[in-house]
């Protein structure tokens, strides 16, 4: 049996321990030993690159928010939706977690990162959104931290808040979506999205291509 290694770690904004490991080809990164992701079961962050983006027009110039990198699942979903005018900006708030992607994961996912339509910034997502033009974006898709329940910054509670929605439906063009991963069913989420006038839809999704049910959900929000 070949061992698992591990490849690297960081300390995250709280203090916590983040660490990125290689077992057999694949790949994962762990919190403080609880594991956030792995490369084997990526088909919902795939889901959600493809559905954040499906309503873009793509005989028109449009920019696109992610809100973390990962593994990069989400980005590579995006940049194989076909729109040669889409320009992509990525928020990842842990500076290693690029650089591990741009290493130790380059041939998996990282080589996405030196796309000329991708724009890298290490900055914390809701921070970026707060400090953007209104109108902005045609679709902005979060894959950060564990959905809205925080694990790896407690500070992502705000992106989730009323008031995180709020700045996220003033930063889209009209007609512009709002993709959001998450862990599980998230009621307190859904009764928050449910305050506001806007199409809303939650989307169950597998953690892997073929699995019998699905774990995580995606919530799917068109405020106009």
């Amino acid at each position: 049996m070949k061992p698992r290694v591990k490849l690297a770690e960081s300390i995250t904004p709280n203090g916590a321990c983040m660490a990125l490991y290689e077992h057999d080809g694949a790949f994962s990164v762990s919190l403080n030993g609880k594991e956030l992701m792995h490369s084997k079961v990526t088909a919902s962050e795939s889901l959600l690159g493809r559905t954040g983006v499906d309503q873009i027009n793509k005989d028109i110039s449009t920019r696109v928010l992610i809100g973390g990198l990962g593994l990069g699942f989400t980005l590579k979903s995006v940049l194989q939706s076909g729109n040669p005018k889409m320009k992509v900006v990525l928020a990842e708030l842990v500076p290693e977690v690029i650089e591990w992607n741009r290493t130790y994961l380059k041939a998996l996912n990282g080589v996405l990162l030196d796309d000329p339509c991708v724009d890298i910034k290490r900055v914390n997502v809701i921070d970026l959104i707060r400090n953007t033009e209104p109108r902005t974006y045609d679709a902005i898709l979060l894959d950060v931290d564990n959905g809205p329940v925080a694990m790896v910054d407690v500070n992502n509670d705000q992106l989730y808040s009323t008031s995180g929605i709020r700045l996220m439906c003033r930063v889209l063009k009209k007609g512009g979506r709002i993709a959001v991963w998450s862990a599980g069913p998230d009621l307190k989420f859904e009764n928050r999205v449910g305050r506001f006038n806007c199409k809303f839809q939650s989307v169950p999704a597998k953690v892997y291509d073929g699995a019998k049910r699905a774990r995580n959900m995606l919530y799917i929000i068109d405020p106009n």
